[in-house]
């Protein structure tokens, strides 16, 4: 059975001081899907999420969450950045549990549930300067799990960890995203991740950015490292790269 579109980006331009950013860009995310945005460095990756989160108006086009138009809104999704801004004053659970204070929904003891699944359990008192880097991505992915809105977007939010901590980091969150089903919409650079990750690859071009190539992955879930190494991954990514260094 085919899946309802979740999010619904249809035709969506953007300019800054007369330079186009954006050119008709259109794309769907499915109910409980996760669909990975890759392109060259400034294509326009982040400005998407902006105009997804209300952050900008554009110039033309239209983005649609549950069949409604949520143009120019602000709070109709989730967004977790590269960093992971947790507020420095509040302890770990607190600052997980700010999405729903916001819409006035807390659950502590889903939150605590939660951090103990996420191999926090014994730093719920703790303020984010006593928390490693990988703690605090953590901490904001629960945070965003937390909040009401059925839409997360995922801007890059493993770029600054070492590879190791990244890898790691790839599978709790799958594993988690799979308890939880809701639909992300993930931007890296990194190819390997966005396989890894995702039941489709979209990759826009560089600047103005439009989509020109979509890539349904075909690894079965769930999925573990070991499948980073094996023939048809690499002939995967391989083919990915390809299509990017042509855009570059």
């Amino acid at each position: 059975m085919k899946r309802m579109s979740k999010l619904l980006i249809e035709n969506l331009s953007m300019s800054f001081e007369g330079k186009s950013i954006i050119r008709k860009i259109s794309l769907h995310v499915n109910e409980g899907e996760f669909v990975s945005i890759l392109g060259p460095s400034g294509s326009g990756k982040s400005t998407l999420f902006h105009l997804v989160g209300g952050l900008y108006n554009p110039d033309e086009g239209r983005i649609l969450l549950n069949n409604k138009d949520i143009t120019g809104q602000k709070g109709s999704i989730s967004y977790m950045p590269q960093s992971p801004a947790l507020f420095p004053w509040r302890t770990l659970v607190d600052n997980v549990l700010l999405g729903g204070e916001i819409k006035g929904d807390t659950d502590r003891e889903a939150a605590l549930n939660m951090i103990e699944k996420a191999g926090l359990s014994g730093y719920e008192n703790n303020y984010p300067s006593q928390l490693s880097g990988g703690m605090k991505q953590r901490a904001s992915f629960i945070r965003s799990l937390l909040s009401p809105q059925s839409l997360i977007c995922l801007d890059e939010p493993f770029s600054a960890l070492d590879e190791f901590t990244r890898i790691e980091m790839q599978e709790w969150l799958l594993s988690i995203w799979e308890e939880h089903q809701k639909s992300i919409l993930f931007v890296t650079h990194n190819i390997e991740e966005a396989l890894f990750l995702s039941d489709r690859v979209i990759v826009l071009s560089d600047r103005p950015a439009r989509v020109v190539e979509e890539f349904e992955v075909p690894f079965p879930r769930p999925r573990e490292q070991s499948i980073l190494l094996t023939t048809e991954f690499l002939e995967w990514k391989k083919e990915i790269f390809q299509k990017l260094q042509v855009l570059a």
